[in-house]
């Protein structure tokens, strides 16, 4: 029998590609041979494109946690001169236990970092 943790990072990159496709807007592209999450043209989820992959790894902008965030073992500041403005990357191998709920929190605020102001104020309206 297969031991779930091994399916445990595709599962998680399917459930974070879902959240992030919810948002108002968001679509899915495919630069660079990544899976990326956008808004109006503008990226706001990086995520490894493999779903064999048993490992996870991705990157989302965090301009207001972003300073805390570092401060975990697992985030990094992102490659390619974007850590400097806010990006942040997240790298687990396979058998390491992504904490995934707090990666939800995490995107919406990369959401809000770059999605105009009318779409995030869709955000913030009460449920009908």
């Amino acid at each position: 029998m297969d031991d779930p943790a091994d399916a445990g990072a595709p599962d998680i990159r399917a459930q974070l590609r879902a959240y992030a496709l919810g948002f108002p807007e968001a679509y899915e592209d495919y630069p660079w041979g990544q899976v990326v999450a956008k808004v109006r043209k503008k990226v706001f989820l990086f995520l490894d494109g493999d779903p064999r992959d048993p490992g996870l790894h991705l990157s989302v902008k965090l301009p207001t946690s972003g300073a805390d965030v570092l401060s975990l073992p697992f985030a990094r500041p992102t490659g390619y001169g974007l850590g400097k403005y806010g990006w942040v990357s997240f790298a687990f191998e396979p058998g390491e236990q992504p904490p995934s709920m707090m990666f939800q929190p995490w995107i919406a605020e990369s959401y809000r970092a770059v999605a105009p102001k009318r779409l995030i104020a869709q955000l913030d309206l009460p449920p009908p």
